[in-house]
C-alpha cells in the first residue's frame, strides 16, 4: 500500500496547501486522477483538490501564498486553476449535481465531501487523500476503488444506467480508461452503454472526438475499439467502422474480417509511433471496403477501388467528426497508397517503379511504409514473417533508392523559367510537357536526379517539341 504521506511530502507545496486549509477553516483533499496514478505508478503533473467550501477563495489565497500572479477563475463553475512549477492545480468546490435529460449540464449546487464523491464517474476515480493536518495523508476509499485498481476492472459507483444517463460522455470515458490503463469493463457498463448509446446526441462533437482521439492514443488502441464496437457504440459515433465488422477477405496476409484486421492494424503501428494521425490512418485505410465487396470465384472476395473510394470518403468524415481540415490531405494521401508498397513487394520490380513511388509519397514515404508494414495480419504466423521478409527487403531497395536520387520533394532540376529562355517560350502548356518529359526521363532512369544532365537532355529533347531558338 502507497504511503501518501511520504508521497505528498515531497511536493513543495504541500505546506501552502495546508496553512491556507488552516487559515481559511476549508478542508482540501486531492482527489481523482493524480490518486489512481500515484498507486498505478503512472506519471502525473495535473492535480485536482476538492474544497470543502470555496474553491475559488482557496485558490486565490494559495496563489498569493505561492507567489502565483495568472489564475483562471471559472465562477459559473466554481473552479480554478494555475500552474506553478511543472504542476497543473485545479481546485473545485464540493458540489452536488442534477441533470435535465435534454442536456448534459447540470444544475449545480454547494455539497458536501460526500455529494461530491457519490457524483464522480468510475470507482477508480472516487479516491480521494486528505491534505488537512488532522489526518494528513489518509487515504478514503468510498467505493472501493483500491479493490477495483487491483483486480483492474472499470465500475461505476452508482448504477451506471443512472450515470451514463446524467452524463452520455463517460461511456467513452469508460472505453479510454479501459484502453489507457488495460482494464477489464464491468458487464453492466456494457449494457448501459448499449442501451443508452443514443443519449450521446445530446454531447456536442467535438468531446466526442476528443475522447475517441484519446482512444486512438492509448497503449493498445483494439481495446477501446472493440468495446466501441460491441456496445454497439461505434454505430454511433463512427458508423462506417462500424460496418467492417463481418465483412470477409481473403486471408493470405490479412486477418479474415475487416474490423478485426483493422484493430490489428491499429494495435500494429501504436507499437512503433505515437503519432494519432498516423494511428489514424490505419484505422481509416480500409474504409471502403465494404461498400467495394465483390465476390468472384476462383478469386473470393475482392474490393476493387477502395483506396479511392476510401480517400474521397474522408472530407465529409472529417467535416462531421470535426477533425482539422490540415490534416485532410495527409490522410487521403496514405489512404490512396496504401496498396502501393504491398504491390511492389509481390513482383520483381524495377527502379523506374520504385522511383514512380517514391515520388507519389514525397516526404509521408516514411509513414506510408510504416502503415503498410502494420497492415500486414494473419493468424498464421509462418504467413505472416515471409511475406514480411519480402516487404522488408523491398522496403530497403526503395529506401536506397530515395537515398540516391534524392526523389523526396521531387521536380525537374530545370525550372519552368529556364525552359521558356532556352526554349524561347512564353508561359504555356508546352513548357509544362517538356518539364514532364525531363522528370519522366529522371524516374525511368535514362538520366540522373541533377541538374546537368538534366539541362543535357533539355536541350536532346526540345527540337522534338517543334521549337527552335
Amino acid at each position: 500500500m502507497i504511503d501518501f504521506e511520504i508521497f505528498l511530502n515531497k511536493l513543495d507545496f504541500i505546506d501552502a496547501i495546508i496553512k491556507t486549509s488552516e487559515e481559511l477553516n476549508l478542508k482540501a483533499y486531492i482527489v481523482g486522477g493524480f490518486v489512481r496514478d500515484i498507486i498505478l505508478n503512472r506519471n502525473r503533473n495535473e492535480i485536482d483538490f476538492l474544497i470543502i467550501g470555496s474553491g475559488l477563495e482557496f485558490a486565490k489565497s494559495l496563489a498569493n501564498r505561492l507567489n502565483v500572479k495568472n489564475i483562471s477563475l471559472y465562477k459559473n463553475f466554481g473552479t480554478a486553476h494555475f500552474r506553478y512549477k511543472n504542476f497543473d492545480l485545479e481546485f473545485v468546490g464540493a458540489r452536488k449535481e442534477s441533470y435535465d435529460r435534454a442536456s448534459r449540464n447540470p444544475i449545480v449546487e454547494n455539497g458536501t465531501f460526500e455529494d461530491d464523491i457519490n457524483r464522480r464517474d468510475f470507482t477508480i476515480n472516487t479516491l480521494a487523500v486528505s491534505v488537512n493536518r488532522s489526518d494528513f495523508g489518509r487515504l478514503i476509499d468510498t467505493f472501493n476503488g483500491l479493490k477495483d485498481i487491483e483486480n483492474k476492472i472499470i465500475k461505476t459507483p452508482v448504477d451506471p444506467l443512472i450515470t451514463f444517463n446524467d452524463d452520455p460522455l463517460r461511456i467513452l470515458r469508460a472505453y479510454r480508461f479501459a484502453a489507457q490503463l488495460s482494464f477489464q469493463v464491468d458487464d453492466a457498463i456494457n449494457k448501459a452503454a448499449n442501451l443508452l448509446r443514443g443519449r450521446l446526441s445530446i454531447i456536442s462533437q467535438e468531446r466526442i472526438t476528443e475522447e475517441f482521439f484519446k482512444i486512438l492514443s492509448s497503449p493498445k488502441p483494439s481495446v477501446g475499439l472493440l468495446l466501441l464496437q460491441s456496445s454497439g457504440v461505434m454505430e454511433i459515433i463512427f458508423p462506417e467502422i462500424f460496418i467492417m465488422a463481418g465483412v470477409e477477405q481473403r486471408k493470405d496476409f490479412h486477418h479474415k474480417d475487416v474490423f478485426l484486421h483493422t484493430c490489428q492494424v491499429v494495435d500494429n503501428i501504436a507499437q512503433v509511433t505515437e503519432d494519432v494521425w498516423l494511428r489514424f490512418a490505419a484505422l481509416v485505410h480500409d474504409i471502403a471496403k465494404p461498400q467495394t465487396k465483390k465476390f468472384f470465384e476462383g478469386i473470393g472476395w475482392t474490393f476493387h477501388g477502395h483506396e479511392e473510394i476510401g480517400a474521397r470518403m474522408m472530407k465529409p468524415i472529417f467535416k462531421r467528426m470535426k477533425l482539422p481540415m490540415h490534416k485532410l490531405e495527409y490522410i487521403q494521401k496514405l489512404i490512396r497508397l496504401h496498396l502501393r508498397p504491398i504491390a511492389l513487394a509481390k513482383e520483381e520490380v524495377t527502379e523506374s517503379a520504385i522511383r514512380r513511388f517514391i515520388v507519389l509519397a514525397g516526404e509521408d514515404l516514411n509513414d506510408l511504409i510504416t502503415l503498410c508494414r502494420a497492415d500486414i495480419t494473419s493468424k498464421d504466423a509462418e504467413k505472416v514473417n515471409q511475406y514480411l521478409d519480402n516487404y522488408e527487403r523491398v522496403m530497403k531497395r526503395v529506401l536506397e533508392v530515395e537515398e540516391k536520387d534524392k526523389l523526396r520533394a521531387f521536380q525537374s532540376p530545370v525550372r519552368g523559367d529556364e525552359i521558356m529562355r532556352i526554349c524561347n517560350l512564353k508561359p504555356s502548356k508546352k513548357v509544362g510537357e517538356i518539364k514532364s518529359a525531363i522528370e519522366e526521363a529522371i524516374l525511368d532512369g535514362k538520366i540522373g536526379n541533377n541538374y546537368e544532365e538534366a539541362l543535357q537532355y533539355l536541350m536532346e529533347i526540345k527540337d522534338k517539341f517543334q521549337i527552335s531558338n
